[in-house]
């Protein structure tokens, strides 16, 4: 007969979703998927969120806008790091910033990305490289090199966490055409292998790596890619849900993924689309022209 004893009571969960306390640390965090991730954080009791991006002024002027957010913690607040994360002495220097005011990372949200548009026999070297170095390579990096903050407080029962922005891009097949996506899609399927490869890394070590897959969620990224595949309301309509990302759908998904309540999830992609991507089993062809996506 075995020894173990397994607990059968209800026991009551205070708070499980609670990040009272948190140190997080949010890249691609000024705009879009990132400062509605922030926000979350915030609100859910985090007492610093460490914003980064490329311009100094995007990272303040979000900071601002999360500071001023009602029902935050007396000490909570979101601090600007503007940082270049394609490249890695833009990585070293924002570890090296954030380690000047905290001497760990309880969570570490890597968002920077970028993606291109252009038919496949046009579609340029540099574009698709630029695109797989800051999507992958960078977020390869970016976990590596705050690896030893994230491990300072880790515990078995209380595990830091790394939550990796991929897409339904990299699940399904993504836009194809004039405006096609190959590197962007090749990236966020890398991604999402690369966050199982690292849960078992990692997760002896108290850090647990998670990914999400987000669909169509109004964006200046996205903005140009759902006007060709046909705005909105068409998208929407197409939904298995009837309606396309918003604010809290990515805030919910990142508190719960950073939170007690999902302190034995490892390695996992959850997919935020409402269903999109298995409905649909590749996007159409898109027939017109709009404007390259910069990086």
């Amino acid at each position: 007969m075995s020894n173990i004893k397994y607990e059968t009571e209800l026991h009551d969960f205070p708070n499980i979703f609670s990040l009272k306390g948190k140190v997080v640390v949010v890249t691609g965090g000024s705009r879009g998927l990132g400062l509605h991730a922030a926000s979350g954080f915030l609100q859910a009791g985090a007492s610093k969120v460490y914003i980064t991006s490329r311009k100094a002024s995007a990272c303040q002027q979000a900071c601002d806008t999360l500071n001023a957010l009602p029902n935050l913690s007396p000490s909570a607040r979101a601090i600007p790091v503007p940082a270049d994360s394609s490249k890695i002495e833009g990585i070293e220097y924002l570890v090296k910033e954030v380690g000047k005011t905290t001497d760990h990372v309880d969570v570490l949200f890597a968002n920077a990305g970028a993606t291109w548009g252009e038919s496949f026999d046009t579609h340029p070297d540099s574009a698709f490289a630029k695109v797989m170095d800051l999507n992958v390579k960078s977020v390869f990096n970016t976990i590596r090199l705050f690896a030893p903050l994230l491990q300072k407080n880790g515990t078995i029962q209380d595990p830091s966490r790394v939550i990796i922005t991929a897409s339904v891009a990299g699940i399904g097949i993504g836009t194809l055409g004039k405006q096609a996506t190959f590197g962007y899609s090749a990236s966020k399927a890398a991604v999402i292998h690369l966050a199982k490869n690292l849960a078992v890394e990692l997760g002896p070590r108290h850090v647990l790596v998670n990914a999400i897959a987000p669909g169509f969620f109004p964006s200046k990224m996205a903005s140009g890619l759902m006007e060709i595949s046909g705005g909105v309301e068409s998208l929407s309509k197409k939904n298995p849900s009837q309606r396309l990302g918003r604010p809290e759908d990515i805030a919910g998904l990142v508190v719960f993924l950073s939170s007690r309540a999902s302190a034995h999830i490892n390695g996992a992609t959850i997919t935020v689309d409402g269903g999109e991507v298995w409905a649909r089993g590749g996007m159409a062809e898109l027939k017109e022209e709009p404007e390259k996506a910069k990086l």
